[in-house]
């Protein structure tokens, strides 16, 4: 493959091979031809290990160092000249120092190894959500993983051109020393530095380190908005669709609302739902005044672990073809992977994620340790093996908006489901997202763990200067999506989930596009408007709360209660986060919202 023309590439490549000193580079161009010989390499070398190629074809398992298997956010660092321009929920590093500790690090790393350059496109290429980027790897497992979340090669450079630019990004296996493991970011620079990592959410630089941490600051400057959310499709009936955005913490739903299939009553009526992205969102102003989202990524990276036909059938069947599997267990009787939750039969055979022989008998759930495969084991899938993919997915021009949504998990206080008044409210409700401990939980039962947007760890900047980014971006848009909260979680006094959840949740997903379509009712209260019972459809809804006790309309009712006094409570503790937790940049829209509640309250 022949060099680009544009010169800022060939500077950094250059610089950064002098630096790192690699017997070779190999430029990505993309191909089948190059994407299979770096495949054979990569499985002589044990890299990735093929799996059965009958059920499984293209598939391939790979098994990372053990001390290198999650994302490491104290390593994680945003390097703005000012320390306050990274704000309260960064780790902060001076570019300088920064740039100094990472040349120490990776000088000479790639001796005796290849590094590839790999052009990289966030959405599609030539659309105008495109951002392109170049990471420098010496990884093999990165190349095959990228070529699977991201557009890669030639028609990159080409889209590049002489003149355009780029996110740098360099990754340096180095000897996976946790101690000298580091992620840093340059938002001002747009670059970003992996160092001593191997693990899929550490060095797929288009992911969390572009797609959010360098484009949400990005989006701040040039008027959009990267974020952590599924984007869902809606068709009626009547044919029309109908587009949401929803931002949701760990352990909250996230990739089954953006597979979601729903009950046999909806699917009779004709209702269907595609999938557009299941993680992160790129959003912009239309020319009609709307906004509209595109999913930047061109694959999942989904947790294997509880993965199975009856809690996500449509994230397992993307996973058949063309997958890459990372800290799985292998059943050897047929090389297939295997992991805790897909199947209720325990395999008589299995190798575990460290590539040790892993006895059936001695399994045990709530030992982590006895696991076949590691909690946090991944599979990279392209995401147009999904069966319902939205034929939107590679759109040019996104999907409009019709609603936003946020979540947490929440045992008490927070009802199922309630709308915003208005934008500036909505951003309020967002910026107030939280998930609660449970008993389970190390810590006190109850306690608050916060995260704006579902985007805590992900913000490229200052957290106040993004809240007031969401206020101003509302400013812009005439006729924005209704933004609404849900908590798929409320617990009764025994600790059962009262909702059942799930494809049930399409109940709640039609009273939400009702909702913007103008066409049905709702009470209003302190926190917004909610739901009449009556309102929500629970026709063949066959749900058990607990032995004997069967989901009735009253339920509904329970959990779409809002108690004055909680909210209170919950007014007061949130007061307490603004001022403690972000400081003054919170902007003054979202005091006065909290003010609104207050008082609403104390009424």
């Amino acid at each position: 493959m022949a060099n680009t023309k544009n010169k800022k590439l060939q500077d950094y490549v250059n610089e950064c091979a002098a630096l790192t000193q690699p017997d070779n580079i190999v430029w990505i161009d993309g191909s089948e031809k190059q994407i299979s010989m770096l495949k054979a390499m990569a499985v002589k070398s044990g890299e990735i290990i093929p799996l059965n190629q009958t059920k499984y074809p293209d598939c391939y398992l790979h098994r990372s160092d053990p001390g290198d298997v999650a994302r490491v956010e104290e390593k994680t660092f945003i390097c703005t000249k000012k320390e306050e321009d990274a704000g309260p929920t960064n780790n902060w590093m001076d570019p300088k120092e920064a740039y100094e500790l990472a040349n120490e690090i990776v000088r000479g790393s790639m001796k005796g190894r290849t590094m590839y350059v790999i052009p990289y496109s966030m959405a599609k290429v030539g659309s105008p959500f495109a951002k392109y980027g170049v990471e420098l790897t010496d990884s093999i497992y990165v190349v095959l993983n990228m070529n699977i979340m991201t557009r890669i090669g030639r028609p990159v450079l080409d889209a590049i051109g002489a003149t355009g630019d780029f996110v740098k990004g360099l990754h340096c296996k180095c000897d996976i020393n946790a101690d000298k493991r580091y992620i840093l970011h340059f938002p001002e620079d747009n670059a970003i530095i992996s160092i001593n990592s191997a693990y899929g959410g550490n060095v797929l630089l288009g992911k969390k380190c572009f797609a959010l941490r360098i484009a949400s600051y990005l989006g701040k400057s040039e008027g959009w908005m990267a974020e952590h959310m599924l984007i869902l499709g809606v068709t009626f009936p009547d044919g029309q669709k109908k587009y949401i955005a929803a931002a949701f913490p760990s352990a909250c739903g996230k990739t089954n609302l953006a597979m979601l299939i729903p009950p046999k009553h909806y699917e009779s009526k004709g209702y269907k739902i595609e999938c557009v992205g299941d993680d992160i969102a790129w959003i912009r102003v239309g020319d009609d005044g709307r906004l509209w989202a595109v999913n930047p990524e061109n694959g999942f990276f989904g947790i294997a672990p509880g993965t199975n036909e009856k809690s996500n059938p449509n994230a397992l069947a993307s996973t058949t073809k063309g997958t890459i599997f990372t800290n799985v267990g292998l059943n050897t009787d047929d090389m297939t992977p295997w992991w805790e939750g897909l199947t209720k039969e325990l395999p008589a055979h299995c190798i575990d994620w460290m590539g040790r022989p892993w006895n059936a008998a001695k399994f045990d759930k709530k030992d982590k340790s006895t696991c076949a495969a590691h909690p946090n084991s991944r599979f990279t899938a392209p995401a147009k093996n999904c069966p319902c993919i939205s034929p939107a997915f590679d759109s040019d021009q996104g999907v409009p908006l019709d609603a936003i949504i946020f979540g947490g998990r929440r045992a008490t206080t927070t009802p199922l489901v309630y709308q915003s008044r208005n934008w500036d409210h909505g951003v309020f409700v967002g910026s107030a997202m939280s998930s609660e401990t449970t008993a389970a939980a190390a810590g006190a039962t109850g306690v608050l763990r916060h995260d704006p947007m579902a985007m805590k760890p992900f913000i490229g900047y200052h957290v106040g200067d993004y809240l007031a980014h969401w206020i101003d971006m509302g400013k812009k848009v005439k006729n924005p999506p209704k933004i609404f909260n849900v908590n798929w979680f409320r617990q009764d006094d025994e600790g059962n989930f009262i909702w059942p959840g799930f494809g049930d949740n399409m109940r709640v997903i039609e009273w939400i596009l009702k909702r913007c379509e103008g066409t049905v009712e709702a009470e209003e209260t302190v926190i917004g408007y909610v739901p009449k019972a009556s309102d929500i459809d629970l026709e063949g809804l066959d749900y058990e709360i607990s032995k004997g006790h069967k989901f009735t309309e009253k339920d509904l009712g329970t959990i779409l209660e809002v108690n004055k006094e909680r909210w209170l409570g919950e007014a007061n503790e949130l007061e307490g986060y603004y001022t403690k937790e972000i400081g003054s940049r919170i902007p003054k829209e979202l005091w006065d919202c909290l003010k609104t509640l207050k008082d609403g309250c104390e009424k």
